[in-house]
């Protein structure tokens, strides 16, 4: 069992309920009282927001379940081994971190010891180089190159899969996932601490701080039924790109190679991706990037910008 040497608040946000699959009625003051008085009140729809304390911890194996939850609203339905994937991030626990509630003081109202210990987020860095002939590696690079060739010209597909498939210039996986309600300044100090990390591997020589490129899968969205509008001229409108992960921006504007490929046939919740924003129905992608290691500096400085509280 990794020890949890690492503890720290990274903040508040509203408490993700509908990901728990709790009742929103729990921890309320005043909902779930008994009496006739209160009767009317109960069929009221309640809207409060919950604050919530987070914090920093090392990845153990109690978050194997966790994590794999958060990698199943990444990767949906496609073909890719999240037990075995889970087990490579908890494996590398010298790298990564996940984000917990912090302690719950003893007099709160909150019964549920579970909830200590729900793993909201994860961020972690995997050496898809290092690993090759894991199945859920081999399995993750087909994905990529299967949509990169459907989506990009063929000279696009070919020199990713070079990019993939070079030993000397190795390519790490970038996760980093979160419920949807836990707010975007949480991602500030869990990338610095996970640059500090890399930092740190590379001065022991340790796989995952060799990376020459990072390869990040990004949930994005969409608006529905603009593909055939277009702009005065004739020229067709520009689809807006909106990132769940609002600081994943960031990483798209130094990306080398970007593209999308639509989820619309593997989204059935909100978790997976399907939005609808004041009434407009939103079309869910997954963003594929290649960010050059070198990138990351200028990309922390836009993170430190933007996400400072």
């Amino acid at each position: 069992m990794a020890s949890l040497a690492k503890k720290r608040a990274l903040g508040t946000g509203e408490e993700p309920e509908e990901d728990r699959g709790e009742s929103s009625d729990e921890g309320i003051e005043g909902v779930g009282d008994s009496g006739d008085d209160d009767s009317e009140d109960s069929d009221e729809e309640i809207n409060e927001e919950i604050t919530v304390d987070f914090e920093a911890h090392t990845i153990s194996d109690s978050d194997s379940n966790g994590i794999k939850k958060l990698l199943k609203q990444l990767f949906l339905k496609a073909n890719i081994n999240l037990s075995q994937l889970s087990d490579l991030i908890i494996q590398q626990n010298h790298i990564g971190s996940v984000i917990r509630q912090a302690d719950i003081p003893e007099d709160s109202d909150n019964d549920d010891d579970d909830d200590i210990d729900e793993v909201f987020g994860f961020i972690s860095l995997l050496n898809l180089t290092e690993r090759k002939g894991s199945e859920c590696v081999e399995q993750i690079k087909e994905l990529v190159l299967e949509h990169c060739e459907k989506c990009c010209p063929q000279s696009v597909a070919e020199q990713l899969d070079k990019i993939l498939n070079d030993t000397t210039k190795p390519v790490g996986l970038l996760l980093s996932e979160r419920f949807i309600n836990v707010p975007p300044q949480i991602a500030l100090p869990l990338h610095k601490q996970l640059q500090e990390e890399i930092a740190e591997a590379q001065r022991t020589n340790k796989p995952t701080g060799k990376c020459h490129f990072y390869i990040m899968i990004s949930k994005t969205f969409k608006e529905a039924g603009k593909n055939n509008s277009t702009l005065r001229g004739g020229a067709p409108e520009k689809e807006e790109l909106m990132f769940t992960n609002a600081e994943e921006e960031f990483f798209h504007e130094h990306a080398v190679m970007k593209f999308n490929y639509s989820v619309q046939e593997e989204s059935d919740s909100c978790l997976a991706g399907r939005w609808s924003f004041d009434d407009v129905p939103m079309k869910p992608f997954r963003t594929v990037m290649l960010i050059p290691a070198k990138s990351i500096s200028p990309i922390m400085e836009k993170l430190r910008e933007y996400l400072s509280i």
